[in-house]
Formats: C-alpha cells, sequence, structure tokens
C-alpha cells in the first residue's frame, strides 16, 4: 500500500549532491525490482553524503519516486529531508553507516538467496566470487524485521565481510558506492543459485574452494577492472 504524505514540515532543499545520490537510490532501487531481487516494494536501498543517509521510502513503489520524493536520516535517524516515512528497515542500514566505512547498502528479498537462508549458517565457497564479499557469506538469525534485534545481528554477520544473508528474509551488502553495493548483490544471488542448483544433484557433493585458493583469489579481485 502507498504511504501517505506525513504532515510533517517541510524539509530543507535537496541540494545537488544529494540530489546526485537519490537519483542513484532511486535507479538502483528500480533496478532491483526490473532484476527479479524483489517482488513490489520490499527491499531497500541507501547511500551515504557525509553524515546524511538517503533512503528509499516505506510502502512507495519505485518507479512512482521523484526528487520531489527524497528521504534523508542523519547518523541518528533523524529525518532531515523529505515528507514521505523511511523505510522500516531503517535501523539496519544506519548500523552499517554507523560501523563501516561503507557509501552505499543494498537489501533484497532474493530469491535464491532467501533459499539459502533458511538452509545453512553458511553459504560454502562454491565460486571464486566468494572472496568478492569477504570469504563465506553467514547466515544472521531470525529476528523480526525492523528491529534492532536484526540490526545487530546482521553486523555481527556482516564482521569482516560485505554482505550477509538474513534467516528467512534476504540479503544485505555494502559497498564503496551504489554500483558496487548492487554488484555484489547480484554476484550474492547468483552464487546461492549456484550453490542450490549443485547440492540438488543427488550422490553428489559439490567442491568448494580452500581457503588458501580464496586468499589468492581475493588478491587477484583487488586490481580487477580498469584503475586510474
Amino acid at each position: 500500500m502507498t504511504q501517505s504524505r506525513s504532515t510533517r514540515q517541510p524539509q530543507p532543499r535537496l541540494t545537488h549532491p544529494l540530489r546526485q545520490a537519490w537519483t542513484q537510490v532511486v535507479s538502483t532501487a528500480r533496478r532491483t525490482t526490473a532484476d527479479g531481487l524483489v517482488v513490489g516494494t520490499s527491499g531497500n536501498v541507501s547511500a551515504r553524503v557525509g553524515d546524511t543517509v538517503l533512503v528509499t521510502p516505506s510502502g512507495v513503489p519505485y518507479d512512482r519516486l521523484g526528487p520531489r520524493d527524497a528521504v534523508a536520516v542523519d547518523l541518528d535517524g533523524q529525518q532531515v529531508l523529505g515528507m514521505l516515512k523511511p523505510t522500516s528497515e531503517l535501523p539496519m542500514h544506519l548500523a552499517i553507516y554507523r560501523e563501516t566505512d561503507a557509501q552505499a547498502v543494498v537489501h533484497t528479498h532474493a530469491v535464491h538467496a532467501t533459499a539459502v537462508s533458511t538452509l545453512v549458517d553458511e553459504l560454502p565457497a562454491i565460486h571464486y566470487m566468494t572472496a568478492a564479499l569477504g570469504g563465506p557469506v553467514r547466515v544472521a538469525p531470525y529476528a523480526l524485521y525492523g528491529t534492532d534485534e536484526l540490526a545487530d545481528a546482521m553486523l555481527e554477520a556482516l564482521r569482516d565481510r560485505s554482505g550477509c544473508l538474513l534467516r528467512n528474509h534476504g540479503t544485505v551488502v555494502h559497498g564503496a558506492t551504489l554500483d558496487q553495493a548492487y554488484d555484489r548483490t547480484a554476484q550474492l544471488e547468483w552464487m546461492c543459485q549456484v550453490w542450490l542448483t549443485a547440492v540438488s544433484v543427488p550422490g553428489r557433493t559439490p567442491s568448494l574452494i580452500p581457503p588458501d585458493e580464496m586468499r589468492r583469489a581475493a588478491e587477484k579481485l583487488s586490481g580487477y577492472g580498469q584503475k586510474g
């Protein structure tokens, strides 16, 4: 259901850096639906600009969002921009920004990743792209959505990692940019699909990448792509 606008007083104007970040937040959120990582208004996206966090609002279809719908909070969760209510998962986003150097966060309810979260405590190293997330991806224990309990469980699962699974819920991934956070999210969903496919073969056990090889992959990935 679409979130109605509140009666709170108008907030400070959308400056150029915030406008740019908001455009990227909306674009990324729309991409999560287009790529099937979320259904409807599930999942959420945020980006940090200084001490301000731009975040998707609660219950609003992403294709309806425009510049006037920008929502931002400070690191204490106080709304500083916009008239719409921030996502109910705001505690998770703020916990990441307070405890890491992340500049962007993507949360999805991707099908394969959510399925894996119900089966194991950690996604095994099924592919070398595991190294891009810091190692085998942990599963945070289940907790009610939108709570500090869930945010705390997520932080523990994210220790030394840039992504984790949330039991019976979905994924949380962060990065230095929204593009990086989204790419890591897509890679995580793909790895979950690969693992589910491999373990479904009767009488066969998937081979996993040893820790030493994962370290080598991490070193090589650190120099991947175009530099400069």
